[in-house]
């Protein structure tokens, strides 16, 4: 595939998490006629696609070609949550100063089905994505697929990672469960090499080639993702929420939400809860 000559229309995008009539569905046949990315991120169900029943997990990606029939079965005590894009394209080459547009179905060389060991990465610009699709603001549209080509890369590259050295990414992900069971630590970099027994050098570079983001960064995410849940429940001030987050400045936790996210807490305390 190659990646510089693809453009990408996106049909629409979807968050589903919770909703009552989903709860309720017992069983979805269908097929599409676009492509479709979707990301379990909880909930109990199987999957059906490509002549395969998959009983779903947390970080799997299932991939639907156009025309292809499956199915998707939630546990009606434990409906699936997840991200989905639904999207066409087309290769475009300008070659003796013509254009020229062709539609290949094996572009992706994508399986019906992937199971991350890390998916922390690709659910982060999946809800980029999905995000910015939901807000409708201008240049929407546009800004919608270079989150999709962000995506698309940040599967391949996790993939290759995942098949690099198994050893070393049971050790990554030893760090990063330690890292979610302490989110509301401050955790220094000797004590996470101590813990999986390799140098802090060593882990830095791993971790940043393993997750692609430094340990920093990475523990910096979670931190700002959770605070954006315990922000949109709305039962604590943005002090108490830094704080029992780990950071002992809110300021400088408001600068990295900031970062993050691309507002204030405040502002998107504002944005989520009370509207524009």
């Amino acid at each position: 595939m190659n990646k510089n000559n693809l453009y990408f229309h996106i049909h629409y995008c979807n968050h589903r998490e919770s909703y009552e009539d989903w709860k309720y569905k017992k069983k979805i046949t269908r097929k599409i006629e676009h492509y479709e990315l979707l990301l379990v991120i909880g909930g109990k169900g199987y999957i059906f696609n490509e002549n395969k029943d998959y009983f779903v997990k947390q970080g799997m990606l299932f991939y639907f070609r156009p025309n292809v029939l499956h199915c998707i079965e939630p546990d009606l005590n434990d409906p699936l949550k997840f991200l989905s894009v639904h999207f066409s394209f087309v290769h475009v080459d300008f070659c003796d100063n013509m254009w020229n547009l062709t539609t290949e179905d094996n572009s992706f060389e994508f399986q019906p089905m992937y199971e991350f060991k890390n998916y922390y990465p690709i659910l982060h610009i999946f809800k980029k994505l999905v995000e910015t699709w939901s807000s409708k603001l201008p240049a929407y549209e546009f800004l919608c697929k270079t989150i999709l080509q962000e995506l698309l890369f940040e599967i391949f590259d996790n993939l290759k990672r995942q098949n690099t050295n198994y050893s070393t990414t049971l050790k990554v992900e030893k760090v990063i469960k330690y890292l979610g069971e302490n989110i509301n630590k401050t955790i220094t970099l000797t004590e996470l090499s101590e813990l999986i027994s390799l140098s802090p050098s060593y882990l830095s570079r791993t971790f940043k080639d393993t997750t692609g983001y430094s340990v920093i960064e990475f523990f910096n995410k979670m931190k700002i993702d959770k605070a954006e849940e315990l922000i949109i429940l709305g039962d604590k001030k943005i002090k108490d929420i830094s704080e029992s987050l780990g950071f002992k400045d809110e300021f400088y936790f408001s600068r990295l939400f900031k970062k993050v996210k691309g507002m204030s807490p405040k502002e998107f305390y504002s944005k989520n809860i009370h509207g524009y």
